[in-house]
């Protein structure tokens, strides 16, 4: 090991990803003194450190250690290569012509998104979950005892982390620390209130709210819960709860709030001498559809997303699908491989309340088609062979049984499957080579198909890349019929003023890049092969707010879609992702559609119907019906552009959607523009999009 060469690499990546040594210091919870020592060879990052350095500085642990960058491809899904901010003729004037449809349909399959554990997409998003570390994860608090995220009532109260309630199901074989807890709280005198709470709850007046506590007592207590403001000195609701358990038992109240409150507490407390011990505590909505927040599920099935993919992602190397079959507040928390990139918004945890029969009954509630990704490190070839046959066997099969004995009889018939999630990156758990993940893929697949065969599998790998395309996608090709390849185009930087109009064209010059890699990748590929464009986005959409610009980013990238699917063997292709990157954005008050969101909503239109024309800068599809359905992007920063369809007859539907700026926050103002249509011509404004319909 050189600690100079590996000095070396550290500072070349951290000033290529523009960060000052303070800024890598701050994000690593370390010193920036610490971070000159690495970079001058004058020491090394502690081994508890590497993974989210790696994470962090998007290379592999290995690389690092090494001090130089291996045969892994890319580190990152990012496309490092520049692109060129070149400005395209986007405002060029654009006539519409019919033309014969032909036998050519738009798949349904281009329409997808993705549900990964991933930031706050579940927790803050999707999850209808209140309580922050409601299983009491991690180490406790400085000086105190307590979990983190919960303060102690009671200034003679003690607390203890103690033998936990929760716990990994069968089939969990990673190496974590400090998933399993539980909080022991002593109160060692009559009188004295005991117990915990948690600021920052969002409550509304009148609607009910569901309290749940697992514990063990030695004795009868009268446990008091509360929501309140953050003072304490107004109670909202409260209800008493008189628990004696011995064993582990589960106790739920409901409490409705007199007021509303954005920054309400919970707080449970009992006066009587004894201890209560913890394993973990809920707090949902009663409206709720299977512990997930209805406003979003429905704003989901609004848009019309398609295929669902899940749990990842990068997280799917976190996940043991096994977990899913204990009780959900048993379930024990995931901690974070990747450390705070994967989970930053929840102290480097994932608390597991989505299992399978969830996400199936999500998928079936917004009418997606379920995409699942498998976990190869970590769990065995026989382990995803049951998660198969858990979700396709009939009740003759073990698997099968057991779905059924949980009251799900039906088989859910899982059709696509990943065999894992961006192997040959360097940052997931096992072998990145072409070769390793060849093998450890075909293990893997040959037993699902096994229980399943007519399951479609698609192989991981950075592509394009003809290495990979040569040792893991041809020998492959017999079992896995698409291969995955994800793409993120450049996120727009908005620092100065002066440079507003530079960065939305450097963004939007990402998608002719978008198109040359994937043509690059269907030259390498067995015609057998296609591909699954199952992750794509403007890169960090998930850390900043949306804006137009990424809008009409999505509008061409989904136009370009359509129009490559069948030219370049595109199978499925899924927006990364919904809930909190990119599309919704969710709220306590609410969840709306952000400019991609209502661009997403805008081009379901044309799922399912036959396809008559198709470019970077519009769409034509006709439906059973002989219904014509037309997209027009206006790309141009400033230039208008006139778009021309008289020869389409009357326009029965024109909605164009506008904005006065590219700049974040900014949505797209929708509006009727049908009476402007009665010329057979209508003139766009930049940065716009446009809906006719004939």
């Amino acid at each position: 090991m050189n600690m100079a060469q590996t000095g070396r690499l550290i500072t070349q990546l951290r000033t290529r990803l523009g960060l000052t040594q303070a800024q890598l210091a701050q994000r690593l919870d370390v010193t920036d003194k610490a971070v000159s020592k690495w970079e001058r060879g004058k020491s090394l990052p502690d081994i508890a450190l590497l993974n989210r350095l790696a994470a962090e500085l998007r290379v592999s642990v290995i690389e690092i250690l090494s001090g130089e960058f291996l045969n892994v491809a890319r580190s990152s899904n990012l496309d490092e290569i520049g692109v060129c901010g070149e400005k395209e003729d986007y405002a060029k004037p654009l006539s519409l012509s019919p033309s014969d449809s032909g036998d050519l349909m738009v798949s349904s399959y281009l329409f997808g998104s993705n549900l990964e554990h991933t930031r706050s997409c579940v927790w803050g998003g999707l999850s209808a979950q209140m309580l922050r570390n409601r299983k009491f994860a991690g180490n406790p608090s400085a000086c105190k005892g307590c979990a983190m995220e919960w303060y102690p009532i009671g200034e003679k109260s003690i607390f203890t982390f103690d033998r936990p309630y929760t716990r990994h199901g069968e089939g969990y074989h990673m190496k974590r620390m400090s998933e399993c807890n539980s909080l022991n709280i002593l109160n060692p005198y009559f009188g004295q209130r005991a117990g915990l709470g948690q600021h920052g709850l969002a409550v509304r007046q009148g609607e009910g709210y569901l309290f749940g506590a697992v514990v063990q007592t030695k004795g009868p207590v009268t446990l008091w819960v509360a929501l309140t403001n953050r003072a304490g000195d107004r109670v909202y609701d409260n209800r008493s709860i008189t628990v004696d358990a011995a064993e582990w038992t589960r106790y739920e109240v409901e409490l409705a709030p007199n007021a509303a409150d954005r920054d309400a507490d919970l707080r449970v407390w009992w006066e009587e001498e004894g201890n209560v011990c913890f394993g973990a505590l809920s707090l949902l909505p009663k409206d709720n559809f299977r512990g997930m927040r209805r406003d979003v599920v429905e704003k989901m099935e609004e848009m019309g997303i398609r295929v669902l993919r899940w749990p990842g992602g990068n997280f799917a190397g976190e996940y043991n699908w096994m977990d899913g079959l204990l009780p959900v507040d048993m379930r024990a928390p995931f901690q974070s491989y990747l450390g705070l990139e994967t989970q930053p918004h929840s102290m480097g945890y994932d608390y597991d309340e989505i299992n399978t029969d969830d996400f199936i009954a999500l998928c079936r509630k917004i009418g997606a088609e379920p995409f699942i990704t498998i976990n190869p490190c970590w769990n065995t070839p026989e382990e995803n062979a049951a998660w198969v046959e858990y979700c396709n066997g009939d009740s003759t099969t073990k698997y099968g049984r057991l779905r059924a004995e949980r009251g799900y009889q039906e088989p859910y018939h899982v059709q696509l499957w990943s065999l894992g999630n961006e192997f040959g990156y360097g940052h997931m758990e096992g072998d990145n080579t072409p070769s390793g993940y060849c093998q450890t893929a075909l293990e893997h697949g040959r037993k699902m198909l096994e229980v399943s065969p007519k399951l479609s599998l698609c192989s991981s790998g950075p592509y394009p890349n003809k290495e990979w395309a040569e040792l893991s996608a041809r020998p492959l090709s017999g079992i896995a019929q698409m291969i995955s390849q994800h793409y993120y185009g450049h996120a727009p930087n908005y620092t100065e003023l002066s440079k507003v109009e530079e960065e939305y064209h450097e963004c939007l010059a990402s998608i002719p890049r978008m198109r040359a890699l994937i043509r690059e990748s269907r030259q390498w590929l067995e015609p057998n092969v296609r591909i699954s464009l199952d992750e794509w986005n403007v890169w960090y959409a998930w850390y900043r707010p949306s804006s137009v610009t990424d809008g009409i980013y999505a509008a061409l990238a989904m136009h370009l879609l359509i129009e490559e699917a069948e030219k370049s063997g595109i199978a499925v292709a899924c927006h990364f992702q919904a809930v909190n990157e990119g599309m919704l954005c969710v709220s306590p008050e609410g969840v709306s559609l952000t400019a991609q969101g209502q661009v997403f909503s805008l081009m379901k239109r044309h799922a399912g119907n036959r396809l008559c024309f198709a470019s970077q800068e519009a769409v034509i599809t006709i439906d059973r019906e002989g219904r014509v359905t037309a997209t027009v992007v206006n790309a141009s920063f400033r230039g208008e552009k006139t778009v021309e369809f008289s020869q389409y007859g009357t326009c029965r539907e024109a909605m164009l959607y506008s904005s006065s700026t590219v700049l974040p926050p900014s949505v797209f103002e929708e509006k009727n523009v049908l009476e402007q249509t009665q010329g057979g011509s209508l003139c766009m404004p930049p940065h716009s999009v446009l809906l006719l319909h004939f």
